[in-house]
């Protein structure tokens, strides 16, 4: 990815946490004020929702950070434990959410909503709606997979916050009728949204422990990338490739055959730019190992060559 695109993909993401943050802020204070359990529960939906996407902003960073001595394939593994402990949190709130909607389901002083929260929830769905179109058209404009998965994360929690639309609204509609069972709606709404919230932690939970076992991708996925050192001119075969994901992240493994009478400079020179190929058509490489070999295929370059330039290196392929 270059780094204008990557420039983008990241502003786009910061505008998502930022939203996410901005949302869960007014729609926590919304909710107390107004008295209702859902858009409480829905702040808290977007807070979760915040936390996770700055969990896996390093996977934006990936392609832009390089190795360490602590960290010699990246920051995938710390990013892991991370994800996981964010991941702990959200089942503790989810939870926690459930618990509290089920104690104000059995009290005995249910009452309704005030009518602020209807318009809060309004304008949050609003508000992530014009943060889906932004993200999903960034990303579609700069060719970014990560982003614009990232945007149906906001139209996913559209979903979220019409529950809670219909939650709070029912239950000040029956203020207005006089209907007292109609209050339950807003923490059945509230109890909806929890279990949202853990079935996130729990999925997260899963993804993080598949993503923390290094393993290798799959065949379709490694052929797209030996086409793509294939299409190096001066490359002649490509001996062998692994390629191996490692938390967001994947490293690549590859051993190149050269012709063997150009110098090892212009070995070199063909491997930085496989490597570069590699690296700026994927954006989820974070690294290519690449180990150059001399062709032995019965040398066939010497019968196209002219013999009185043989102690000069060529590119011949």
């Amino acid at each position: 990815m270059s780094d204008e695109r990557f420039q983008q993909a990241r502003f786009g993401a910061w505008i998502g946490i930022v939203g996410n943050i901005v949302l869960a802020v007014m729609k926590g204070v919304f909710g107390v004020i107004s008295g209702s359990k859902a858009l409480v529960a829905d702040a808290l939906r977007s807070a979760t929702e915040a936390a996770c996407s700055i969990v896996a902003m390093p996977g934006f960073r990936t392609v832009k950070s390089s190795p360490d001595k602590d960290y010699p394939y990246g920051q995938g593994k710390a990013e892991s434990f991370t994800a996981i402990i964010i991941s702990v949190i959200l089942l503790l709130i989810g939870l926690e959410t459930a618990l509290s909607s089920v104690r104000v389901m059995l009290a005995d002083s249910l009452s309704a909503p005030k009518p602020i929260a209807f318009i809060a929830i309004a304008v949050a769905i609003v508000v992530k709606e014009a943060m889906f179109q932004y993200k999903y058209r960034l990303g579609k404009r700069i060719s970014s997979q990560s982003l614009m998965a990232n945007a149906w994360k906001h139209r996913s929690d559209i979903y979220s916050s019409l529950v809670a639309l219909v939650g709070a609204g029912g239950a000040i509609l029956g203020h207005y009728l006089g209907n007292t069972h109609l209050y339950y709606l807003d923490p059945i709404a509230a109890l909806c949204i929890a279990v949202l919230i853990i079935r996130t932690g729990l999925d997260r939970i899963r993804q993080t422990v598949q993503k923390s076992a290094d393993h290798a991708l799959q065949q379709e996925d490694v052929a797209e990338l030996v086409r793509t050192v294939q299409a190096v001119k001066g490359i002649i075969a490509v001996d062998e490739l692994r390629a191996r994901e490692h938390g967001h992240y994947v490293i690549v493994d590859v051993k190149i055959s050269v012709n063997p009478r150009i110098s090892v400079m212009e070995g070199h020179d063909l491997a930085k730019r496989a490597k570069h190929m590699l690296m700026s058509r994927f954006s989820h490489i974070a690294d290519v190992l690449i180990h150059v070999n001399p062709y032995a295929g019965g040398y066939p370059y010497k019968n196209n060559a002219d013999s009185s330039q043989d102690e000069y290196p060529t590119l011949l392929h």
